[in-house]
């Protein structure tokens, strides 16, 4: 298998998506406590088994899903796997801001962010981007 790099817009986008998702797994496996940070988390001084969320569940799905999407970027199944996971994202994300009081400019950043991610992965597949 020989490893190319993406050299239309319609190639570019999940790409592009996947190279955030690695970086935020990177960023949730090596520094958990600043991913439970930014994602407006804490973690009880009696359980510190507690960042192994950020570690394996966390990032061990963003890496997996991101890094596949790397290699496999112009495979349309990928594209929708890594665009259905950010749009489910947003998805739960949109559930809290009308469910839990949580229209925060923060949930509504990260809201949008999910979405933007989605888009960039899943407008090839469904052939919203020019070659």
């Amino acid at each position: 298998m020989e490893f190319a790099l993406p050299q239309t817009n319609a190639d570019m986008l999940p790409f592009a998506a996947a190279c955030v998702t690695v970086l935020f797994g990177l960023v949730a496996l090596f520094a958990p406590r600043i991913t439970f940070r930014a994602l407006r988390l804490e973690t009880s001084p009696r359980h510190p088994e507690a960042l192994s969320e950020s570690r394996a569940t966390i990032a061990g799905f963003w890496l997996g899903v991101g890094i596949v999407t790397l290699l496999l970027y112009n495979q349309p199944f990928v594209q929708m796997t890594l665009g259905a996971g950010w749009l489910f994202t947003g998805f739960g994300r949109l559930v809290s801001i009308l469910s839990d009081r949580g229209s925060t400019a923060y949930n509504w950043l990260m809201f949008f962010l999910a979405l933007a991610l989605a888009a960039a992965a899943l407008a090839p597949v469904f052939g919203m981007v020019a070659n």
